[in-house]
């Protein structure tokens, strides 16, 4: 299963695409941000992500689209365009038929890191440690992009585990949450740690 993750933004919209194999595993298909410059009429900046993401759905055809879910933030504007954004997104998998699924930040970090608090950080280290590239991809949202792919890919093992934002006791940690575990108690940062072991 070919999964697409978008990660909305009017400045940068993050979009990754991932291949879903037996076994939890995924690998890594295609990154990139989709970018606008602020001084743009807001229909043209539509249009110009709107474009971006088509060609990216022609090109690399996955058989999902998964988008983050828009909450509520202090800044009313940016929730504005990313709201935008994301009816942009959504109108172009409805026209190639493709199923949408929208995934909330918590459940994106729960689902990549065991924790739902986890920063971006956190996040673009798992996001690459699971995919096996080089270095984190930036900027984050191309990150933010892929783990929602990700999220996605394991959604359904991961809704089982238990309430959002953290690891069912009886669910066994992915390889790459286990690598994390062991790479978060070998540098003495136990926060997380102790979230994934619980």
């Amino acid at each position: 299963m070919r999964v697409l993750g978008i990660d909305p933004g009017l400045t940068r919209c993050g979009v990754g695409i991932v291949d879903a194999h037996p076994g939890r595993t995924v690998s890594f298909v295609h990154v990139s941000v989709v970018t606008t410059a602020a001084d743009m009429p807001l229909e043209e900046r539509l249009v110009r992500v709107a474009s971006g993401i088509e060609a990216i759905l022609d090109e690399h055809r996955p058989d999902c689209v998964a988008v983050e879910r828009v909450f509520a933030q202090h800044n009313v504007r940016t929730v504005m365009g990313t709201a935008q954004v994301s009816g942009v997104a959504l109108l172009a998998a409805a026209r190639r038929s493709l199923p949408v699924a929208l995934h909330t930040p918590s459940e994106v970090k729960a689902a990549i890191t065991g924790y739902g608090q986890a920063d971006k950080r956190q996040v673009g280290t798992m996001v690459s440690k699971i995919l096996k590239l080089d270095e984190i991809p930036r900027p984050a949202d191309a990150a933010d992009a892929l783990a929602l792919a990700i999220c996605h890919a394991w959604r359904q093992p991961v809704v089982a585990a238990g309430a959002p934002g953290r690891v069912g006791a009886s669910t066994a940690l992915t390889p790459a949450q286990q690598a994390w575990l062991a790479a978060e108690r070998s540098t003495g940062k136990s926060a997380v740690a102790r979230r994934l072991a619980r």
